[in-house]
């Protein structure tokens, strides 16, 4: 299975959202709370090239916050990322 990083904080409505959409798909993932911790936060928007949560690593590539997540399950390509099988 490939390394699943979300940066998120704790009360954002679509890092709750994200993580439900992994944990539907049986994702195994790990979780940074970027909230209160601005040197966390800037890790984060240096890697993914954005300042917003959630953001979300698969193999270290970004992919983006939850409408990309959404995006690309809909098109197939999320299972593919994550590993599933069909």
């Amino acid at each position: 299975m490939p390394e699943v990083t979300v940066y998120l904080t704790r009360h954002c409505p679509y890092c709750v959202r994200v993580k439900r959409l992994l944990d539907k798909k049986g994702a195994a993932y790990r979780t940074i709370d970027v909230g209160g911790d601005p040197a966390l936060w800037e890790e984060m928007a240096s890697r993914s090239g954005r300042r917003t949560v959630p953001q979300v690593f698969i193999d270290d590539r970004p992919v983006g916050g939850f409408d990309d997540l959404v995006a690309l399950d809909m098109e197939g390509t999320l299972d593919q990322l994550l590993g599933i099988k069909e």
